[in-house]
């Protein structure tokens, strides 16, 4: 039978597509406020027939909307913390969680851990759960609205006075984290990468020139590799972060990671946690997207009529062109991504 998505999913896909809600922080927030009135509102008995709805309406969310993978990280939390809630709610019930617990030795602690793992049967109903749920969603909730100043109070551990950082574009994490590295350290040079045809890297250097005792330089896609040899750090955003510590970042990420790499300069990502992603990289179909070309090359010029233009949106950043992830949690290395993955994310619920 086929899935029929609620009301409220296909509200949030038509606002996205037309451009009404845009941004993965804008996203994760409604997707959650989705599935907080799934919670609350739909006629569940156990924890697996509310892990079904979940499941189902994220397919369509991600079937509608490959590239927002944001929808399906923030689905894979509420899946894990329905199995967490559960589990420790059958242990209260069952005496698991008193005091005597402390007084058994580790190898029964770790067996009985991988036999109630196998055991679990969350068809079960369970009273409190979605209390529970509701709960811990605002946990979540909380994390999602202090993610980026929790990235931003970062800014003075990696950006020193008198350094010349590049950036890229336009990202929210990256203005915040700057604005806040411009008002603890002086004489800051900060070079912004226009990233053509969108040239959103205006909009970030017309903020950033607000602030003082900071001075901000637009240059040109083409200027990134003439330039590197004097940068000290590149910092910039990203659009998700894949399983393997690799980056879907803004089109021209590459090109500025590949000059750092060649330069041996830093590179610095903010990635808040809920872009992490067990995705890997796939065919360029479902990984990227292609924008206007209008801006490339206009429609009613001769050479349009002869050439056949692409304008895509993203490029995959390799992950040994990364040096730092700096999230809400503290900063890691690309290759600490799996072990991050792996506390996010419960291992059944990685394939939707």
């Amino acid at each position: 039978m086929r899935e029929q998505p609620l009301k409220e999913v296909t509200q949030l896909i038509h606002a996205i597509k037309m451009g009404l809600v845009e941004g993965s922080y804008s996203i994760t927030n409604k997707t959650l406020d989705i599935f907080k009135y799934i919670i609350m509102s739909k006629s569940w008995d156990s924890a697996d027939a509310l892990m079904q709805i979940v499941r189902a309406q994220s397919r369509i969310l991600q079937a509608a909307l490959p590239q927002e993978t944001v929808t399906s990280n923030i689905a894979r939390r509420i899946l894990k913390l329905t199995r967490e809630e559960f589990e420790l709610l059958q242990a209260k019930v069952q005496h698991f969680a008193d005091d005597s617990q402390a007084s058994l030795s580790l190898h029964k602690l770790v067996t009985q851990t991988s036999e109630s793992c196998v055991s679990v049967d969350y068809s079960v109903p369970q009273q409190g759960l979605r209390e529970a749920l509701l709960d811990h969603l605002q946990e979540v909730e909380t994390e999602l609205e202090t993610s980026s100043e929790n990235i931003s109070v970062q800014a003075e551990e990696h950006i020193h006075s008198s350094e010349i950082i590049l950036t890229l574009g336009h990202s929210r994490s990256v203005e915040n984290f700057l604005k806040r590295a411009i008002k603890k350290r002086q004489f800051l040079t900060i070079i912004v990468a226009e990233c053509a045809p969108a040239c959103r890297g205006h909009n970030l250097a017309a903020t950033l020139a607000q602030e003082k005792n900071v001075e901000i330089i637009v240059i040109p896609d083409a200027s990134i590799f003439a330039m590197m040899s004097r940068i000290n750090k590149v910092i910039i955003g990203t659009h998700s972060v894949l399983a393997n510590g690799g980056l879907r970042a803004a089109c021209g990420a590459n090109t500025v990671a590949l000059a750092a790499k060649h330069y041996s300069v830093p590179v610095i990502v903010l990635a808040p946690m809920y872009k992490l992603s067990p995705l890997h990289l796939c065919e360029q179909d479902a990984f990227n997207m292609v924008g206007c070309a209008e801006d490339v090359i206009a429609y009613d010029s001769m050479p349009a009529r002869d050439a056949k233009v692409y304008s895509p949106m993203f490029d995959y950043v390799a992950p040994e062109l990364v040096t730092l992830f700096i999230s809400n949690a503290g900063g890691h290395a690309p290759s600490y991504v799996y072990r991050l993955l792996s506390e996010l994310y419960h291992p059944d619920d990685l394939e939707l």
